[in-house]
């Protein structure tokens, strides 16, 4: 029936497995939770380890640092049911009919999500600039996403059917954050597979520092730009890539490209610092993407 697979690293999974348990058993349907730490030699592991102890749950350590993307993929292939629920181990839920929603909607599609939210306010201002990006950028309601349900498509809470996931699996040639989802859900396109989307949401709990997201993004736009430059992805598929393209016809993406050169240190200090704004954000994602394509 259903596969749970939750990868994480250096972070406290038991409540979170606690309560998927729980509610795997008030559906009383054939279940297993896997979970698998990617070799963070965490002190969160001992508590970590009491998931062995409820019913048909594990706990993995890998002995050798994979990445998350080969991390889900080698749950996939250790899961037994046909139908797989992919959840970042960094998140809350506050639905308590969270699995029997997900059951109910599967019906008749390859695939279902169920959103992501974040808290009403940052945990500190030292992760305002994730928390900014994740409230005012990523997350959407329902109708929104089903307007492009492709692009929209994100793998921290997703259930898929494994048959389908099988036929595409994460490129685990990529080693920096970002645009895993946008490549597996233009290859879902590419499969016609029906998707579906609900109002199902986790609470995204582990918010990343200023910097680390700032580093983290520009590893992210570094794989964005390897996906487009090599044709994996076409450029509707990413609005960035349509808003790129749209520039380099009117010959700005050289102009835009030196422009972010000489700001580059003003945006910095601003998207690291204690009050970052989503407009510096959004100009340093441009002008880096356009560096990228004028090298």
């Amino acid at each position: 029936m259903l596969s749970i697979l939750i990868t994480i690293y250096n972070y406290n999974l038991y409540p979170l497995v606690q309560e998927l348990h729980k509610q795997c058993l008030s559906c009383n349907i054939e279940f297993e939770i896997l979970t698998q730490d990617d070799a963070s030699n965490s002190i969160y592991n001992t508590e970590n380890e009491k998931i062995n102890s409820l019913s048909n749950c594990s706990f993995f350590v890998l002995e050798k640092n994979v990445g998350y993307r080969e991390n889900k993929n080698i749950l996939a292939q250790k899961s037994k049911f046909d139908l797989l629920l992919i959840l970042d181990g960094d998140c809350k839920i506050e639905n308590p009919n969270f699995i029997k929603d997900y059951l109910e909607n599967i019906e008749g599609f390859d695939g279902v999500y169920g959103g992501r939210v974040h808290p009403e306010k940052p945990f500190s201002p030292e992760q305002t600039l994730r928390w900014k990006y994740g409230k005012f950028m990523e997350d959407q309601i329902v109708e929104k996403r089903n307007k492009s349900p492709y692009r929209s498509f994100l793998f921290n809470n997703t259930l898929i059917r494994k048959e389908v996931f099988n036929q595409i699996k994460f490129d685990s040639s990529f080693k920096k954050y970002g645009h895993d989802d946008t490549l597996f859900s233009y290859e879902l396109k590419k499969l016609n597979a029906k998707l579906k989307h609900i109002e199902n949401p986790v609470i995204h709990d582990d918010i990343d520092t200023n910097i680390v997201f700032y580093n983290k993004m520009k590893g992210s736009l570094e794989n964005l730009y390897f996906l487009y430059s090599n044709k994996l992805i076409e450029s509707y598929h990413s609005k960035m890539i349509t808003l790129f393209e749209k520039l380099k016809t009117f010959y700005l993406v050289k102009p835009i490209s030196l422009i972010y050169l000489i700001l580059n240190p003003i945006i910095e200090k601003n998207l690291t610092g204690n009050n970052p704004k989503l407009f510096c954000f959004n100009v340093f994602r441009l002008g880096y993407f356009c560096k990228l394509a004028s090298k």
